[in-house]
């Protein structure tokens, strides 16, 4: 794929954090949520991809753009796309930090077409990658991370969705000695924050979103840390539907079953502040700023770009 398609996709995620950020605390997460997409729709039309949504905002039937198997692009590339345009809806209505706008992109036929139900997922940085196992004990886990990392089990921060499915994980870890990290919304963000030290974050453990994890490990491999992750089917229509999709519900999805080669980009704008990203800001009339990162695994590129919006000048972005 072309380098400069990375480019490319944060101008994509760009306007959909800029859509989203005009509801931010308004309390209507449905709207903030189509404007991202409305954004991010528009600015893809402006790529030079044949791009297949593989995730997306649901299925034809539920959303009118951005829907699972709607091809984006203005001709090019042939490309799997991967998008959640407001990752934390119910932070950006309710004014609350972590928010992002993100886009995974790989060949065709490279990222997991995962469902949208749970996943029971695992996750850490390069530096205790290849040292982690889903279905290990989590005190096995954490003192492996803490290994890795040149740390005691009692200075590991674990980070999960605040959830009460999570209540024995959480004992289990502080019967081990670490510190919680809980957060209500946007994992695909959490995930991330193992990659960074600055972040205080160490390992990220929990059920969440399967097509977040798909989009959170897009990251994580251009950064060279580790998911891992197993489809939780809570019905029988569910458990249906991926043995249709010939998903195994039992097997432990890696790094090469979601995410196929070596090739793939992930781009994330901030929505609201973050321990990751700034949110957007409107310093004065007509002018945004906004706070992004942008991954290539290939080459293992990672770039942070802060970007000055003239709002008058850009007519085309569904402000």
């Amino acid at each position: 794929m072309d380098r400069n398609l990375a480019l490319d996709l944060v101008r994509v995620t760009e306007a959909a954090a800029l859509g989203a950020a005009k509801h931010m605390g308004r309390g209507d997460k449905i709207a903030a949520d189509q404007a991202g997409v409305d954004g991010m729709r528009k600015m893809f039309d402006t790529i030079n991809i044949e791009g297949v949504v593989v995730i997306g905002e649901g299925e034809m039937d539920e959303a009118p753009m951005l829907y699972i198997g709607e091809v984006v692009g203005a001709c090019g590339t042939k490309v799997d796309i991967a998008v959640d345009p407001v990752e934390g809806t119910n932070s950006v209505a309710k004014g609350l930090p972590n928010a992002i706008a993100v886009v995974a992109m790989a060949p065709r036929g490279c990222l997991l077409n995962a469902p949208d139900m749970y996943m029971d997922k695992i996750a850490v940085g390069p530096k205790a990658a290849g040292r982690i196992k889903l279905d290990a004990p989590i005190h096995q886990n954490l003192k492996a991370t803490a290994e890795a990392l040149n740390k005691k089990v009692g200075d590991l921060t674990v980070t999960m969705l605040d959830r009460p499915r999570h209540e024995e994980i959480i004992r289990a870890c502080r019967d081990a000695g670490a510190r919680i990290k809980l957060f209500k919304d946007g994992d695909v963000a959490a995930a991330l924050a193992t990659c960074f030290d600055y972040t205080g974050v160490d390992i990220l453990l929990g059920i969440g979103g399967a097509p977040e994890g798909v989009i959170a490990a897009a990251a994580l491999k251009s950064m060279g840390g580790e998911f891992q992750g197993r489809l939780v089917p809570y019905t029988h229509e569910e458990k249906s539907r991926c043995i249709k999709m010939g998903i195994d519900v039992d097997k432990i999805l890696y790094m090469e079953d979601l995410i196929k080669g070596n090739e793939v980009y992930f781009a994330a704008t901030g929505i609201s502040d973050g321990e990751l990203l700034k949110g957007v800001v409107y310093p004065k009339k007509d002018t945004a700023r906004t706070h992004s990162v942008v991954m290539r695994s290939e080459t293992g590129t990672i770039r942070f770009v802060e970007t000055i919006h003239k709002l008058n000048k850009k007519p085309s972005y569904a402000y």
